[in-house]
């Protein structure tokens, strides 16, 4: 397969113009897609957490570990 070759001017030139025809989000679509992440990701966090420490404790429980 034979590759051509692009000077990086004509390059930039497609680059710009595929960039003019992405829709992009408002500020406000950016705003609360960032905060929906961000609450997930503290829920997330939370629950983890909260298995990490059940879990630990019913091992320390069944295996007798600890006291």
């Amino acid at each position: 397969m034979a590759s051509k070759t692009t000077n990086p001017y004509t390059f930039l030139q497609q680059v710009r113009a595929e960039t003019a025809k992405v829709t992009w989000p408002s500020r406000r679509e950016t705003v609360i897609s960032t905060v929906m992440v961000l609450v997930f990701a503290v829920i997330a966090m939370i629950f983890f957490f909260a298995a990490d420490i059940a879990m630990g404790y019913a091992i320390e429980f069944i295996l007798g570990l600890g006291h």
